[in-house]
């Protein structure tokens, strides 16, 4: 239900196209999205019924606000942009640094080839994207082989060796004439775009007249290349007589998930397949439409020369910002191709839902071990407490959550024991369980239904002290005992503190040591964590010119004495270091 201060704003809502950002109770910003009618798309949410991550979504909005626009299209590129700054959680995103490489030939007097996985607007060919790193080179090995344009550095005044080896045009000694390398590109063009029947051609005549001239070195490395073109160029069937470089997006959507499926069409073959999968927020089409300008938005993502999408997409928008043209094919083959990838996307959703409902039987059946073991009501929601020093100093604690047997680790939380003292674990068990409840309780925000102690009858006596006697709350709180060994050996339970008997073949177990041995992980990152900073902070303390404010921007910069010994002059002095003081660190950390 929407609250007062929502309904008085949904009534002022314009009916026109543009943004809507919407924020939790902390005012972070959770979900972009866009609308034609802004009035229409933004009170759905508040007075339709949800499920599955809309519902989540709804639960969480606490305000919004808008952003009008003239035109769709505008609405369109601020979403991205938004998104892009903000990454609200609820929005589709793109992980970074997941694109393929390229072959490049240069815009330049002496043009050359290369591989690069970053695409710019430079007046370069750009040829791709190859399925890995392997196939590219070796595609470009070949070219620099047969069709050889500048591999050295030039004007060097002598042959270079790869002149020599008849790779190198010899811009390293002459002046190569512009329509050499046109000739030449031309030629990579062709067999780049499929057309190698001409290079076999070519190649089969040299390795001819090599063997009649008793040349069977050369002669044996024509044919290898000949082999070459037939085993990568040449394995994968031709899926068409249309050699037009395109990108066809498929999709299938269900119980709230979103699949999409991406086919290359290069060389008019199949180069490559990418899948995602993500939950979905609106409409599938403009759940799409989002990933699709993402997806080009990443800068090393070539532009096909023509995108084919499933009906219902907005072409028209699309094709006006990529200036690329958009298509959904009614016949043949290109319809054909649209209906595999859509296929394919059910088919990987249909796996996933299989997979989770194992994985989900699983968990939940350690959740109920737990529970009858403990002969508690629920295990919803479980928290786990683990402390971490070194011989007193620095004594820290760490937070993990658990909800329905999965780590929840947006709800993790470190914890710098105030006291001081790292030998007390009473008083350190004390403190941390204070601090978190008591938030929890003024803040009105959920309980856990079982709190996990990393040791025995100690933590776990002190933390029922805390909660029962202070702050007069009834939960349930187990010990999580380690053997000689260092493993997860029981769990203490009850007045008496007694050792249960669980099946360490159980799943119940498995989970009660995932969860012991994720508290503890998070634990001790986080004291070497406090523990590097301390030592930088005591470093810098004793080097000259280095005051309170500027230790603080180095710790806050730099945040380890590694990264701050490989830091250059110039990085130091671009956070406000004067040159003196930063020759001085640099001398004393050396």
């Amino acid at each position: 239900m929407a609250t007062e201060h929502i309904e008085h704003k949904l009534a002022l809502l314009p009916p026109l196209p543009g943004c809507y950002l919407m924020k939790n109770r902390d005012g972070k910003i959770i979900y972009v999205g866009k609308a034609k009618n802004l009035k229409n798309r933004v009170r759905s949410y508040f007075k339709s019924s949800h499920e599955g991550k809309t519902a989540r979504l709804v639960s969480e909005i606490r305000d919004f606000e808008t952003i009008i626009t003239s035109t769709d299209k505008e609405a369109f590129l601020l979403e991205i942009t938004l998104i892009q700054k903000h990454q609200p959680h609820f929005n589709i995103k793109l992980k970074k640094g997941t694109g393929y490489p390229y072959i490049k030939i240069t815009n330049e007097r002496d043009p050359r080839m290369l591989i690069t996985g970053d695409v710019k607007k430079d007046g370069g060919y750009y040829f791709g994207p190859y399925p890995n790193v392997y196939a590219a080179e070796e595609t470009l090995h070949f070219l620099q082989k047969v069709y050889p344009l500048r591999r050295c550095n030039g004007r060097q005044k002598r042959p270079c060796l790869y002149y020599h080896m008849g790779q190198c045009l010899g811009a390293c000694f002459r002046e190569v004439p512009k329509s050499e390398y046109d000739a030449q590109i031309r030629k990579i063009k062709r067999f780049l775009n499929g057309q190698v029947s001409d290079v076999k051609r070519e190649l089969r005549e040299k390795m001819q007249a090599a063997a009649a001239d008793l040349h069977f070195e050369r002669a044996a490395e024509l044919r290898d290349q000949l082999r070459y073109i037939e085993a990568t160029v040449e394995k994968q069937k031709i899926i068409s007589n249309d050699h037009t470089p395109r990108d066809i997006f498929g999709y299938y959507m269900d119980k709230g998930w979103l699949s999409v499926q991406i086919f290359f069409i290069r060389q008019a073959r199949l180069i490559k397949r990418e899948k995602r999968l993500f939950p979905c927020v609106n409409t599938p089409e403009e759940e799409l439409e989002s990933f699709i300008l993402q997806f080009y938005k990443r800068k090393n993502n070539v532009l096909p020369r023509e995108i084919l999408v499933p009906k219902g997409v907005n072409q028209k928008v699309l094709a006006d910002i990529l200036q690329v043209p958009i298509r959904t094919p009614q016949r043949g083959e290109k319809r054909a191709l649209m209906l595999m990838a859509n296929k394919n996307s059910r088919l990987v959703l249909e796996e996933k839902f299989r997979l989770m409902e194992l994985d989900n039987s699983h968990t939940v059946g350690a959740v109920q071990e737990l529970v009858d073991a403990l002969q508690i009501t629920s295990a919803h929601r479980i928290e786990a407490f683990d402390h971490s020093n070194i011989q007193g100093t620095d004594p820290v604690s760490a937070m993990v959550c658990y909800i329905d047997g999965e780590p929840a680790k947006n709800e993790y939380r470190k914890y710098k024991i105030k006291a001081g003292d790292g030998a007390n674990e009473a008083a350190n068990t004390q403190e941390v369980i204070r601090r978190r409840y008591i938030r929890l309780l003024k803040e009105e925000q959920p309980l856990p239904d079982l709190i996990l102690m990393d040791g025995g009858e100690i933590q776990v006596h002190a933390a029922k002290e805390v909660l029962e006697d202070e702050l007069g709350l009834n939960i349930p709180v187990a010990g999580m005992v380690k053997n000689n060994h260092h493993k997860t050996a029981d769990l203490m339970y009850g007045p008496d503190y007694k050792k249960l008997d669980l099946d360490p073949k159980s799943e119940g177990f498995y989970l009660l040591q995932r969860i012991q041995d994720e508290v503890h992980r998070f634990a001790i990152t986080f004291h070497r964590q406090l523990r590097g900073k301390h030592s930088l902070s005591s470093q810098l303390d004793q080097i000259p010119g280095v005051g309170p404010k500027t230790r603080t921007k180095l710790l806050r910069h730099f945040g380890s004495l590694n990264k701050l010994k490989n830091a250059t002059i110039p990085e130091l002095r671009e956070i406000g270091v004067s040159k003196t003081v930063a020759q001085t660190i640099k001398l004393s950390l050396k």
